[in-house]
């Protein structure tokens, strides 16, 4: 237990840094809400109504974020093989080049199809 105690004081010393930022403006801050500040912002635009559910995003903004997501995991795994890259040597080269030329493809893919383009 005595390697845990430097992280357990952190953690301590963050909950407490947290709760103290958080009572502190609520005390001190001031308190004089209108309509202008309770009501959206949306780039210095009156906001436009929504409907009750929010409305309809088109499916692009999905795919775009599936894909950001999909990239952003696999470059992920980079980080064990950087780490590790002395013990594995050649073969941890050899996979690595498979691995980022399979990314390099499906990136590839994705930009001939138009999955990249905001229109």
């Amino acid at each position: 237990m005595h390697p845990y105690v430097p992280i357990l004081i952190l953690g301590v010393l963050a909950t407490i840094f947290v709760a103290g930022t958080l009572v502190t403006s609520a005390l001190v801050g001031p308190k004089r809400y209108n309509r202008a500040k309770l009501d959206s912002y949306e780039c210095g635009i009156e906001p436009t109504p929504q409907p009750v559910g929010g409305g309809r995003f088109p499916v692009k903004y999905y795919i775009t974020a599936m894909l950001f997501i999909v990239f952003d995991i696999e470059i992920i795994f980079l980080y064990p093989w950087a780490v590790a890259f002395d013990q594995m040597a050649l073969f941890g080269l050899v996979e690595m080049v498979i691995f980022i030329a399979t990314v390099f493809i499906a990136y590839a893919y994705v930009w001939r199809r138009g999955g990249l383009e905001w229109d």
